[in-house]
């Protein structure tokens, strides 16, 4: 058995409302989106801890789980979607083209109208990572959103921030991360499924 530990990021599923720039808006889970979770859960075994982003589409899972399995839950604001300020629970379409092409080509230089700058964003969340791995769990459970699970991504595999947009993160996307005990930095063992990722060894 080896002595590293492991962090699994899950996504939350498909939220009732469908595919927005939700941000801090606080929608739940649709029936699809809390069956995806359950599913991938089912395969999760050895967990010790789970933290959460206080978000009810990631909460609500993940309250669900640490009672079932009697573990400890954080729930974590560092670990929250991104501010989007103007575009809040917008869909894409119901964007300005202009600034929307602006984010998709400088998605670090450009921030929407009283949303959060990304580099706010991107310090938040690497705290509220740096807490986690404080935190020396040997198997831990982090359910979160899509932009966080990137920044940490790119933080772990040195991706420029400007190409941290290329990475697909699907509903109820799960990624498994290698921390080492003692020295060497974390590795991605998989990303983006349930088979792939297998049990910690």
């Amino acid at each position: 058995m080896s002595s590293d530990r492991f962090v699994d990021l899950l996504r939350h599923g498909e939220v009732v409302g469908g595919g927005r720039f939700r941000g801090v808006s606080d929608d739940q889970l649709s029936p699809v989106g809390l069956a995806q979770m359950r599913s991938v859960a089912r395969g999760l075994s050895g967990l010790d801890a789970i933290f959460s982003s206080p978000a009810r589409r990631c909460a609500d899972l993940a309250r669900e789980l640490a009672a079932q399995r009697g573990l400890p839950l954080e729930l974590m604001p560092e670990l929250g979607e991104r501010r989007f300020g103007a575009w809040e629970n917008r869909f894409a379409a119901q964007i300005p083209i202009a600034e929307l092409t602006q984010f998709w080509k400088d998605p670090v230089g450009f921030t929407p109208p009283r949303a959060e700058p990304f580099d706010v964003l991107r310090d938040r969340v690497l705290r509220g990572w740096n807490l986690v791995l404080e935190r020396q769990t040997r198997f831990a459970l982090l359910i979160t959103h899509g932009g966080v699970i990137r920044i940490i991504l790119g933080q772990v595999l040195d991706i420029p921030a400007d190409a941290l947009l290329r990475i697909e993160v699907p509903p109820a996307c799960r990624t498994r991360l290698r921390v080492p005990v003692g020295e060497g930095r974390p590795s991605l063992m998989c990303h983006g499924g349930l088979t792939q990722c297998g049990a910690p060894s």
